[in-house]
């Protein structure tokens, strides 16, 4: 049933994408800038692609270059609304689809080496077959074209600037953090990549030990997943010195937000962050339709200063750039660890015993949907705290606040566990909690443990994935500790029971990063 709700979502997907961008493809031919292409790619893989040039473009005048990889399963004509702007800005624009998919020949290789070959292999067409400038070479894209811009920036010193929209740096640490598989997010890769690709051999036998929770290919899973993660070659990026912007979304349940800022703090070259409310690609998703977006603003304010040397003042800008999830307005930080400069915690006291197996009610809510309903309505996945069972949660709250309380950054849990049995999960979740004890979700997080003593207590220190959320006066802070949750698969024996303690020695708490005021 999961298999065919994924593959029906996939469908959903990609339909609607490619009827979305209908209009703009053929806004993009009418002004005839438009041709579509050929490229031969690594080892000779046919890489169908299309090209946006300036108005009135010859080959005595050279212009900046922009290479757009396409998101996972997406066609090409995914960027056709943004190319057409930046081709009107004074930029060469080739997207191509990348290999495996739809039309592109060869397999899909998950951004490896081949992925990575392949954009350098675009940048020689475009500087052979277009008028692109090659002192002047910028990549950006959504997703997937994110995680293979930062890949190619590492291994081709020619790109001058990056824009990776809702990617991944860390493919680890983005689907299986705290040692978890994420189900959710996995399986609608994989369907989507079986509904619009063509899977190779590795991929297929990755994904297949990944579901199956084959830990004895743990190691080679892990190995895989480094080589196709940008923080492994993050050494090579900062010598190269390109610019990189990340964006995310604070919700995205594909690659969270975490990771990025890690990445981000490791940078050495001219770099900037920007987080907002949504979920994987929504942050993103009006501009590829052609209408306003901030994240595509910012992009192209990017790519202006760094290809073009405009002075439009972004880089003299806080380049931590966080926009909360309610109202608010954008918030500029210097750096990301100037968020843990004003940290409030509270206790887990005391005991607590849940027992295994059974879902207490609270979740992180459902991949590319809660999130998504948390952006535009500000309704987050919701719990009613004093009726969770306490069977199967552990629940533990701060107390009431006289004044708002502006989270921003990662909440840290630290806390000691017990098991009756020698693996199992747990997920974590902050509640905003309300007068009438109904909680609204701020952040969770998964964390798996295997080969530990049964009964042998053992320290746990979990991350919250990273968000921006004001609670209101009046409300309070919850922790709720359970052991299942449909966007992870879980590892807890039959009639296994956790216990949570607080040691006088090694007391557990929450701790909770708050704008300064």
């Amino acid at each position: 049933m999961r298999r065919s709700l994924v593959l029906a979502v996939s469908a959903a997907l990609v339909a609607g994408t490619a009827l979305g961008f209908a209009p703009a493809t053929q806004a993009a031919d009418t002004a005839g800038s438009l041709r579509f292409v050929d490229i031969a790619g690594e080892g000779g893989t046919v890489l169908k692609a299309n090209v946006v040039t300036p108005a009135g473009a010859d080959a005595a005048t050279r212009h900046p270059l922009i290479v757009l990889p396409t998101s996972w399963a997406m066609p090409q004509v995914e960027y056709l609304a943004q190319a057409k702007k930046l081709a009107d800005s004074g930029y060469v624009v080739v997207s191509y689809n990348s290999r495996g998919f739809w039309q592109s020949g060869g397999e899909i290789e998950t951004a490896g080496p081949k992925d990575v070959a392949d954009a350098s292999k675009v940048i020689d067409w475009a500087l052979a077959n277009t008028p692109s400038d090659p002192d002047h070479v910028g990549m950006a894209g959504v997703s997937y074209g994110a995680g293979i811009s930062l890949l190619a920036a590492a291994n081709d010193p020619r790109i001058k600037a990056v824009a990776a929209l809702s990617g991944w740096a860390d493919l680890i640490e983005s689907i299986y953090s705290g040692r978890t598989q994420h189900l959710q997010a996995a399986a609608l890769l994989g369907g989507a990549g079986y509904l619009t690709g063509r899977p190779g051999p590795e991929l297929q036998q990755i994904l297949g030990d990944f579901l199956s929770s084959d830990l004895t290919k743990e190691e080679d899973m892990i190995a895989w997943g480094r080589k196709r993660s940008a923080v492994e070659q993050l050494d090579r990026i900062n010598a190269n010195g390109a610019a990189i912007m990340l964006g995310n979304a604070w919700g995205d349940t594909i690659f969270p937000p975490n990771q990025y800022a890690s990445f981000y703090e490791k940078l050495t070259g001219p770099k900037r962050l920007e987080f907002r409310p949504g979920d994987h690609a929504t942050a993103e998703a009006t501009g590829l339709l052609g209408l306003p977006n901030d994240t595509w603003t910012s992009a192209h304010r990017w790519f202006d200063h760094y290809l073009k040397g405009v002075d439009n003042g972004i880089d003299r800008e806080r380049p931590v750039q966080l926009k909360p999830r309610s109202d608010a307005g954008y918030e500029g930080y210097p750096d990301w660890k100037s968020l843990d400069a004003n940290r409030r915690k509270f206790d887990l006291g005391g005991t607590q015993r849940i027992r295994a197996n059974v879902d207490s009610g609270a979740n992180g809510g459902v991949v590319m949907l809660s999130n998504l309903l948390d952006q535009f309505f500000q309704a987050p996945p919701v719990a009613s705290v004093p009726l969770l069972p306490r069977a199967f949660a552990g629940v533990w709250q701060s107390e009431r606040y006289d004044a708002p309380q502006r989270v921003r950054g990662t909440v840290k849990v630290h806390t000691t566990v017990s098991s009756t049995k020698e693996s199992g999960t747990l997920v974590a979740y902050l509640y905003d909690v309300g007068p009438l004890g109904l909680g609204k979700l701020v952040s969770n997080a998964p964390y798996t443990f295997h080969d530990r003593t049964p009964g042998q207590p053992f320290g746990v220190d979990l991350d919250l994935f990273s968000t921006a959320y004001d609670v209101p006066a009046g409300h309070r802070l919850a922790l709720v500790v359970d052991t299942v949750d449909p966007l992870y698969i879980e590892h807890n024996p039959t009639g296994a029971r956790l216990t949570f303690s607080s040691p006088a020695t090694d007391p557990s708490y929450v701790s909770v990063p708050l704008r300064a005021e």
